[in-house]
């Protein structure tokens, strides 16, 4: 049988995953304490039922200092209220003159999303109660006498012209009426969904994609997202609110002067309350950003604010039951349990560090992170006297924040890996604006966003200069499927080139570029084949590099990264983004002579070469920052995050690693799920 100290030293520290994200990507389950800001969820609820009862748009701010637990309690609030409201995460817009673009694509991109007991999406469904709503309001119309389904079944043109008829006698105006009817018809044809939802997220369709649709025009200015968004709540009156959730607004763009541009979100807002009915807006925000600005956002604005929700500080009860929460599976192994639910820790423990009797989750969390990992080294070192923790003086160990930093890229690079399947989940603008960062974090001289000037597609450019060449370098990362839309911007790039004659273009694309008969593709193979322009056929795996970065740089400019028990700000992840050399391995900036090409020789081993390199690192980065670790721990987690590596590849990994002198087996003789694996220590 085995105790609880020996699970603990085995086990990986149940207190190292620090991170809330957007809350329709898929991540580690958190057991959720139910006390924890439970006034502010009340709160909440009370006002979606508001929206529910009279269908009147409102607005929450909920603001709290940086790790009091917005972006996770927002997770709670889909999963709690999902089932009677549609909820929407924006993350943080990038151009103010694309915001309507902006959430328009976000709202879409959530409503695809299938809730937790459903086996359709949240676009369906809401679909469904419009036409059930509809139905219901019209018993006496025979074409609604029938089944939800039976209605989905008639011709398109019946739909369209009968749903037109019904809101035009209802005295309710319908946005490109024929279109968006003609939309919600497609989205019942599996077939034709993809494409449909395509369109109301406005992605630039190719011409063959609309002509399928039936639509002449993609949805490709602010005023038709605008309208496009009111259609949502016009047709809607009858069924489920839809939540929109604002959050990391600490990067959203900015004014001239540095700061947040607060007011463009909150113009939006007010038109959204003005105009829309059937919304719930809640305002994710830092209080100090909050307060900060407030005052420069016009009366007019904040008073559509209906309510302001401050996530207070945790009591040393209620961290209690998170630090049980988090220890309980551990427990559960123990062939006797512990006589307290937080053992090793004790309330002792918590009053000494936290005299003043309250805290923030992520302090409860990480301060458990650090008592676990010197509680190990206490029963290693033979477990002499009493276990006391002393926090006061940290550990700062630049080689282990780096492996910790490594390990905490493995992970959000495969969440990332899993979540985007194509290029064009993301916009234009989007892609070269994530582009612009990593580029100015590697200190790439004369980084310039945009490129092209006086030109709606001027947001697709930026420029720069390698250091060792005078020569001005552009990007234009375009791709929209309409060889209208790629023809306009070969002639921005022929324009720029003429402007500058010292200009070399790169052209990024990895969707089609048309054919001969294609005024985009003539201007194209005039351009960009010969010298010294060229065009980059960018590898999705490069677009995962940029959002695995651009989610850090999110996080850490709330104040929200977390590595090791460090809490990170923007700076110093570009200072471990340069020292980790990561970003050396992404193709499009190798392409782009950011960094030199691999050579040949070394680039093309049999894929499992590079997998065992990749996860040997793997496997000595995790000793180092867990200390001790049961070996079929490491063998485990190793295994899921390399799973084309198998278990007796790994054992001779670990062997590489003892003859290397970089760790060592504490047990060598004992059966190899009893060995305990350690650090080896260097001077």
């Amino acid at each position: 049988m085995t105790s609880i100290d020996e699970i603990i030293l085995r086990s990986i520290n149940p207190f190292g995953n620090i991170r809330s994200v957007n809350f329709w990507h898929k991540q580690q389950p958190e057991p959720t304490v139910d006390s924890i800001h439970q006034e502010a969820i009340t709160k909440i609820e009370t006002t979606l039922d508001q929206v529910v009862q009279d269908h009147n748009t409102r607005t929450i701010i909920l603001d709290g200092d940086a790790g009091c637990g917005k972006t996770y309690l927002l997770g709670r609030l889909k999963k709690k209220f999902n089932h009677k409201a549609f909820f929407v995460y924006i993350p943080p817009f990038t151009e103010t003159d694309r915001i309507w673009r902006h959430i328009l694509r976000y709202t879409v991109d959530s409503l695809v999303q299938v809730p937790e007991g459903q086996k359709d999406s949240q676009l369906l469904l809401w679909v469904e109660n419009v036409l059930t709503s509809i139905k219901e309001r019209s018993v006496k119309d025979s074409i609604f006498k029938d089944d939800v389904l039976d209605l989905l079944r008639n011709e398109r043109g019946k739909f369209i012209n009968k749903l037109r008829d019904i809101y035009k006698k209802a005295g309710i105006s319908i946005y490109n009426a024929d279109v968006f009817f003609g939309v919600l018809h497609d989205l019942t044809d599996t077939e034709l969904y993809p494409l449909a939802c395509e369109w109301l997220r406005g992605d630039d369709l190719s011409e063959d994609s609309l002509k399928t649709l039936g639509i002449k025009k993609s949805i490709d200015t602010e005023e038709a997202a605008r309208e496009n968004l009111r259609n949502f709540s016009r047709i809607a009156g009858d069924t489920q609110p839809i939540v929109l959730c604002f959050d990391q607004l600490e990067s959203i763009a900015l004014l001239p002067d540095g700061r947040q541009n607060l007011q463009a979100l909150f113009n939006v807002n007010t038109i959204i309350s003005g105009e829309n009915g059937n919304f719930l807006i809640i305002i994710s925000i830092g209080t100090n950003t909050w307060e900060q600005n407030k005052s420069r956002i016009d009366q007019s604005h904040k008073d559509r604010i209906d309510e302001r929700i401050y996530l207070k500080s945790i009591s040393l009860t209620q961290a209690e039951s998170l630090l049980s929460s988090r220890l309980y599976s551990l427990h559960l192994q123990a062939h006797s349990q512990p006589s307290s639910p937080i053992y090793p820790l004790t309330r002792q423990y918590l009053e000494e560090e936290f005299p003043g009797g309250k805290t923030k989750p992520r302090e409860i969390i990480i301060f458990g992170k650090d008592v676990i990992q010197q509680y190990k080294e206490w029963l290693v070192g033979g477990s002499k006297g009493e276990f006391k923790p002393d926090l006061s003086v940290k550990k700062d160990d630049p080689s282990e924040l780096l492996a910790a930093f490594k390990l905490k890229w493995l992970n959000e690079f495969n969440k990332v890996q899993h979540q985007i399947t194509k290029i064009r989940h993301f916009s234009a603008p989007d892609l070269i604006k994530m582009l612009q960062d990593v580029l100015e974090t590697l200190h790439v001289e004369g980084v310039k966003y945009p490129l092209f000037t006086g030109t709606k597609y001027a947001s697709y450019s930026l420029e720069y200069k390698l250091s060792d060449k005078s020569r001005l370098l552009g990007v234009v990362w375009t791709e929209d499927g309409s060889m209208t839309t790629f023809f306009h911007v070969m002639e921005a790039c022929k324009k720029a080139a003429k402007e500058d004659s010292t200009l070399t273009l790169y052209l990024i694309r990895a969707e089609v570029l048309g054919n001969t008969k294609n005024k985009g593709y003539q201007s194209y193979t005039k351009f960009f084949t010969g010298s010294p322009h060229r065009h980059i056929t960018p590898h999705i795996n490069s677009v995962h590099y940029l959002v695995t970065y651009h989610n850090l740089v999110k996080d850490a400019r709330e104040g929200d990264l977390v590595i090791g028990s460090k809490n990170l700000n923007f700076k110093s992840l570009q200072e471990l983004i340069r020292e980790s050399k990561i970003l050396e391995g992404c193709s499009l900036l190798q392409d782009l002579g950011i960094f030199k090409k691999i050579k040949p020789i070394i680039i093309t081993p049999p894929p499992k070469v590079i997998e065992l390199t990749e996860c040997k690192d793997y496997l000595f980065d995790l000793v180092k920052t867990q200390h001790f670790l049961g070996k079929p721990t490491l063998i485990d987690n190793a295994i899921s995050n390399f799973p084309t590596v198998n278990e007796d590849q790994i054992n001779v990994l670990i062997q590489q690693l003892c003859e290397e002198n970089k760790i060592q087996i504490l047990d060598p003789k004992a059966k190899p799920e009893a060995q305990l694996i350690c650090l080896v220590p260097h001077k």
